[in-house]
């Protein structure tokens, strides 16, 4: 974030100086392309594994989510309220509703790397599944943070010779930073989760009715 960044909404994750080191650390990143307020599906990456990850009808109005994989309030959204907007929103096609990683630290970084090479199909169930066992592989000081998301990527059937390939893959790397440094830029984001509806940007965790009336 900039210097005299403003006091988070109460409810939402403020962005702690670790995550600061993870741009540094990649240099100075652009994004190739600008990004705009939530209308359609943006165009498709160069990069396949940069193409949206989201669910819901093609055509329907887009619902962006910037989170993180170690965000307690993400994690409760993800419990809490997307299910009635999976259930209410998404399946009904009112909307279609894109996930979109904004990494906070190293390990954040990591997960949203394997999210992005798995599958298309199996990004939400690794990323539910992540968020709702947070506190064990990304909190727990018992264990090696690194060592318990390959034991999760396993799970979603990516082996740890293709895990330690993709962690350590630069491009990519580069690729979700440069996409956060653009959303940081265009939406001002200092919180996660952070929404974009119909081109408004809303921080902080919601109601399902709060959600919902973004929408009317």
């Amino acid at each position: 974030m900039t210097p005299g960044l403003r006091t988070t909404t109460e409810g939402s994750h403020a962005m702690p100086p670790t995550r600061r080191s993870v741009l540094a650390a990649t240099g100075a990143l652009l994004a190739s392309a600008a990004l705009h307020p939530a209308a359609a599906d943006t165009p498709p990456a160069a990069d396949p594994r940069m193409a949206d990850r989201g669910e819901g009808k093609p055509g329907a109005p887009v619902v962006e989510e910037w989170f993180s994989f170690t965000c307690p309030h993400c994690a409760r959204f993800a419990a809490d309220i997307f299910p009635q907007v999976q259930a209410q929103l998404i399946d009904t096609g009112k909307i279609r509703y894109v996930f979109r990683e904004y990494p906070r630290d190293q390990i954040d970084l990591m997960a949203a790397m394997v999210a992005r090479s798995l599958p298309a199909e199996r990004y939400l169930p690794f990323m539910t599944e992540l968020l709702r066992t947070q506190t064990r592989w990304a909190f727990d000081r018992s264990v090696e943070p690194r060592d318990e998301l390959a034991k999760m990527a396993a799970l979603a059937g990516m082996p740890r010779e293709m895990f330690d390939r993709v962690t350590a893959d630069d491009a990519l790397k580069s690729e979700i930073l440069a996409a956060q440094a653009q959303a940081e830029k265009t939406y001002s984001i200092e919180s996660t989760p952070t929404f974009v509806v119909n081109g408004h940007v809303h921080q902080g965790e919601v109601t399902y009715e709060t959600f919902a009336g973004w929408l009317a």
